[in-house]
């Protein structure tokens, strides 16, 4: 050392920091970049597909790059200390092997780690990319010397009970996936980023919270008088109807209007035929996943079904149509005005059936009552209540007040609710 000069030792310790730079800022560059973006680019036709490849390949073993990264890292910033020092010593003699450490700390921190990373934090693909042309062969001249060092560290680690073979980026659960879909909100319209997160939410939602109720099924029952059977299919609004003898439980299948037509298009409609066009039943397991449910409906071929309970009993009655409003909502413009469930009333309050679902009653209100308890607003104030309340009686439920205007002594029928008059129950 003492033959070479100090501007020479000051040329090696600028280039030893800068190339302390280029690996902080390839650190994080490398593991800051987004893999998923990284993966569409290397399957498309990029200009940059070639690099992102290279890139891609060499996180598949980001303890390796690590490893390569801190070796060529450290091993200059301990020639740097060493250059340093030197110059330092040659300039202020024994006071030299003070100040070396002290304006070091500040050089090696502001420009060779601080500054390319928060670099490379912002333009991660514009680092990763130039530098995996650099990493990429030093990790083949260099791989056995990273070779052991992973191998000591991962020693290490299995101590610990942390196996670095356990590593996969590529997989996310259904959180981490909302959390995407809804930070990307600024690139995907509103309407799109909500279909998303509906799909998501299937998972968590069963077929009871959607289906038509029981005593709310419209059906035909096959023992009726036959003029009241064609009265009603005349006034059904829909196109595939229950059909049952005797009572509900006891169902024969499910009759479409479109195969009844057919039948009956040369010649007059009786029961015979109406029986022909009987088609079997679906049945759907109460508890099934909403995403399960969409999937079945997909490989069996079925539109309609009915749910059932352990007992075989029909609880209620579910579509695939149900199924897809959960994903792109209701196919109406105005969802208070077209319900008959939740009345919109002329001084402001809401006259709303207790036997509409907590769900309907969100969805309609943009409420957020709670849903993983009874499905409907019934079952959620007798629960709150632990009563059957009579008529008159008034109380506030999840912030909102609410007065009962009918009930018997089963069940509530309708509440009024006064949203203007809204607290909220934290703030209690």
């Amino acid at each position: 050392m003492e033959t070479v000069t100090t501007d020479l030792l000051l040329f090696w310790l600028f280039v030893m920091i800068f190339i302390s730079a280029f690996f902080s800022g390839s650190e994080t560059g490398m593991m800051r970049v987004n893999r998923y973006r990284l993966k569409s680019i290397a399957n498309s036709d990029d200009p940059k597909s070639s690099a992102a490849k290279r890139v891609q390949d060499m996180l598949k073993r980001p303890d390796r790059l690590l490893g390569l990264i801190l070796i060529g890292n450290n091993f200059v910033n301990i020639l740097a200390a060493t250059f340093a020092t030197v110059i330092a010593e040659r300039i202020w003699g024994g006071m030299g092997l003070l100040i070396a450490p002290l304006l070091l700390t500040i050089v090696v921190l502001i420009f060779a780690e601080l500054t390319p990373k928060t670099l490379a934090a912002i333009y991660p693909e514009g680092i990763a990319y130039p530098a995996s042309i650099i990493l990429k062969p030093l990790m083949t001249l260099l791989y056995p010397f990273v070779w052991l060092i992973n191998v000591i560290a991962n020693g290490l680690l299995s101590l610990f009970g942390v196996s670095t073979s356990d590593i996969d980026d590529e997989k996310l659960d259904a959180d981490e996936l909302r959390a995407i879909v809804t930070e990307a909100s600024p690139l995907i319209p509103k309407r799109h980023q909500k279909m998303l997160l509906n799909i998501l939410n299937l998972e968590s939602s069963t077929v009871e919270d959607i289906m038509v109720p029981r005593r709310e099924i419209v059906a035909i029952d096959i023992e009726d008088e036959w003029d009241d059977i064609l009265k009603q299919l005349a006034d059904s609004q829909h196109t595939r109807l229950l059909v049952y003898s005797g009572e509900i439980d006891n169902p024969l299948g499910f009759l479409h209007a479109r195969t009844l037509i057919n039948l009956s298009s040369h010649k007059a409609l009786t029961r015979e035929i109406l029986e022909t066009a009987i088609r079997e039943v679906y049945y759907i397991p109460e508890g099934t996943p909403l995403h399960t449910q969409l999937l079945n409906f997909q490989r069996k071929k079925e539109r309609i079904g009915t749910v059932v309970d352990e007992y075989g009993d029909i609880q209620g009655l579910v579509t695939l149509e149900d199924i897809l409003e959960e994903i792109v909502g209701e196919f109406t413009t105005d969802l208070a005005a077209d319900s008959e469930d939740i009345i919109n009333q002329a001084d402001g309050t809401l006259l709303v059936d207790c036997s509409v679902t907590i769900r309907d009653l969100n969805k309609t209100l943009d409420w957020e009552m709670p849903t993983n308890g009874p499905k409907t607003l019934n079952g959620l104030i007798t629960e709150y209540l632990e009563d059957l309340p009579e008529r008159g009686f008034g109380f506030r439920l999840y912030g909102y007040p609410m007065l009962v205007v009918k009930a018997d002594e089963q069940r509530l029928g309708w509440v009024r609710i006064y949203p203007e008059h809204y607290r909220d129950p934290e703030a209690d």
